[in-house]
C-alpha cells in the first residue's frame, strides 16, 4: 500500500473549547432547590471531530474553518437567559449538551461528542461512545 493510500486512511480526533456565560433556571425543580432560581455558569465547552486525515493538505480541517462554523451556534446561547432560547426551555447541562450536537452536526457531519463543564468538577457528554 502507497503512502497516499494510507494517510488516506488514517482517523484523526481533534477538539476545539470554547467558553460563554450564560444564565439559567431549572423550573423542573422544587422552588427550594437553588437552581430553581436564575443564575448563572462560565461553561467550558469541549468539540471533538473524528475523520479521515484528506491526504492532499495532510489534515481533517482547519481549525479557524471549524471556529467560522461554530460560533453562529454559540453566540446563540452565549450572554443568554438560556431559557429564553428555542429548544432550551428547560436548560439543564444534558439537554444543552444533546442541543449543541444537533446544532453543530448539521454543519460539521463528523462532529463527535460534545463536553460541557457548568464547574470545574463537573462534566456532561454527549454522545456517549
Amino acid at each position: 500500500m502507497n503512502k497516499k493510500a494510507r494517510n488516506s486512511m488514517e482517523q484523526i480526533e481533534l477538539k476545539l473549547e470554547f467558553y460563554i456565560e450564560s444564565a439559567r433556571y431549572l423550573s423542573q425543580l422544587p422552588k427550594s432547590h437553588p437552581c430553581s432560581q436564575t443564575h448563572g455558569h462560565s461553561f467550558k465547552i469541549t468539540l471533538s471531530f473524528r475523520g479521515p486525515i484528506d491526504p492532499k493538505i495532510g489534515w481533517l480541517e482547519d481549525y479557524h474553518s471549524l471556529e467560522t462554523k461554530i460560533k453562529p451556534v454559540l453566540k446563540q446561547i452565549d450572554h443568554k437567559l438560556l431559557n429564553e432560547v428555542k429548544g432550551l426551555e428547560n436548560p439543564t447541562t444534558e439537554l444543552l449538551c444533546i442541543w449543541l450536537y444537533k446544532k453543530i452536526k448539521k454543519n460539521i457531519s463528523y462532529l463527535h461528542q460534545v463536553s460541557i463543564k457548568e464547574t470545574h468538577n463537573t462534566e456532561c457528554l454527549y454522545p456517549i461512545t
